[in-house]
């Protein structure tokens, strides 16, 4: 079992090694190693292509993980509230979005803004002569609809480990709800919602399938890297990737260290 685990990893982890490893490759041909050398990181990042591509992208990703993060933890806090089939129904809607595989919600969006915006384009072209069309708002709205889910589950786990004490007892001190919410709720609920910030940038910062349907004109940089190696593989995209892996990893390690020590909090 244990030599079969082996393989498994390898077979998972080795091409992504192999990325990574032939990124520092001096020669130009992605496959043939010619010695050690960070060139291709350097002309990477100076680009113009690559950078326009990492604004689009670091724009879209902040933006999603900040109203995911205020809608998530709103739905996380009002089906607190809330009992029965009611209930339910909204947890298993949100069970859906998580369940369901991208290519799904990438087309369903698209078909979703294109049926919205063929209603809409023609009272707004004769009123103002103007038309809503794709853009980074759609790939924000798509990419929302995903990870406020992801946010909403995290918040609610926070809360249900929660001491409920500590609420009643500012009730009983006169405080205010919202006072509550500010002075004990939020802070407590802080590590969690870091989290889900922290994943919801990572998911939609590294996102193909459902941005590539709903971006429009818009190149974000995983759109980039996917165009580019269909030209073929270069050192230049290993060295991309490796930099995108990179920062995913990074991001997911502290969501994980930030949602263990809240755990331990909770626990104490």
């Amino acid at each position: 079992m244990r030599i079969y685990a082996a393989l498994i990893y390898i077979f998972l982890y080795g091409p992504i090694a192999l990325i990574v490893g032939f990124s520092f490759n001096a020669g130009k041909y992605a496959m043939a190693w010619q010695g050690f050398s960070l060139q291709w990181y350097g002309k990477a990042f100076s680009n113009p292509l690559i950078l326009q591509a990492l604004k689009t992208s670091l724009i879209i990703a902040l933006t999603t993980a900040f109203l995911s993060c205020i809608i998530g933890t709103m739905t996380a806090l009002g089906l607190e509230r809330v009992q029965g089939k009611l209930r339910q129904f909204f947890d298993a809607l949100l069970y859906i979005a998580l369940m369901v595989p991208s290519i799904v919600i990438g087309i369903s969006t698209l078909i979703a803004f294109v049926t919205l915006f063929n209603i809409m384009n023609p009272y707004l072209i004769a009123a103002w002569n103007f038309k809503v069309e794709m853009g980074v708002w759609t790939v924000i709205a798509a990419h929302v609809l995903f990870n406020l889910a992801v946010v909403c589950f995290l918040v609610r786990a926070r809360l249900t480990g929660m001491d409920r004490h500590l609420v009643e007892a500012s009730e009983d001190l006169y405080a205010t709800p919202w006072g509550t919410f500010r002075q004990v709720v939020l802070p407590l609920l802080t590590p969690s919602i870091l989290a889900g910030f922290l994943l919801s940038f990572t998911f939609s910062f590294e996102d193909f399938i459902i941005t590539f349907f709903v971006s429009g004109p818009n190149v974000t940089l995983p759109i980039y890297v996917f165009s580019s190696i269909r030209r073929g593989v270069t050192p230049e995209i290993n060295a991309l990737g490796t930099v995108v892996l990179l920062t995913s990893l990074l991001l997911l390690i502290f969501a994980q260290i930030i949602l263990r020590r809240s755990s331990k909090y909770i626990q104490t």
